[in-house]
């Protein structure tokens, strides 16, 4: 009996693990279809649904915790940060396929670098509770994969002057924006390790 009145202290980090390892098979399933394999799609809608799920299961446990290996805020922001990633990807695969013009061998490149991103940030999530020396290390690394697609985005904008089509212009230019949106939401979880490892310093 008196274990109900113990301290209810679920793994929290652990749930933002399983979120994080979600959203790391929808990249992966991101970068896929976009470099041509259009079945994917399905992949991508199918992982953004459960990494939702996972989302909210963390953010009931968070709500009822007694204590937290984090600080709870910081813990609410890289699952909702995170969230963004894969909703950007799922937004993505939608705008293309309402436009009817599928991914070329430019933003085939920019998935890459974005499903690297998102593999080294699970890397600083699983340090956070840990070595955080390697939590910002994995984030440096997620953020060099976002400076990588920028360089992609700058060169894949510069090459669109050419194109006469204005449909596939606007089209083209419209999904390089989707793609480095989704960089941006990378960076600003890789910015939010940072943050909760110099504050707990």
């Amino acid at each position: 009996m008196r274990r109900w009145f113990l301290p209810y202290t679920p793994d929290l980090l652990k749930l933002l693990l399983a979120q994080s390892a979600v959203t790391v098979a929808g990249m992966e399933a991101f970068a896929r279809w976009s470099a041509g394999e259009v079945a994917e799609s399905e992949t991508v809608r199918g992982c953004e649904h459960e990494a939702d799920v996972a989302r909210r299961k963390l953010m009931v446990e968070l709500r009822t915790a007694f204590t937290t290996p984090l600080d709870p805020e910081d813990i609410y922001e890289l699952s909702e940060l995170l969230d963004e990633v894969i909703n950007g990807a799922r937004n993505a695969v939608r705008e293309s396929e309402v436009m009817e013009i599928p991914p070329d061998e430019a933003l085939a490149v920019m998935a890459r670098n974005l499903r690297e991103g998102v593999e080294h940030l699970a890397d600083a999530f699983a340090a956070l509770n840990g070595d955080r020396d390697k939590a910002t290390e994995a984030a440096d690394a997620a953020i060099h994969c976002e400076r990588q697609l920028e360089h992609c985005y700058r060169t894949a904008m510069s090459e669109l002057t050419r194109e006469t089509d204005p449909r596939e212009v606007a089209g083209r230019r419209e999904l390089l924006r989707r793609y480095a949106r989704i960089g941006e939401n990378l960076v600003r979880v890789a910015h939010r390790v940072w943050y909760l490892v110099v504050k707990e310093s």
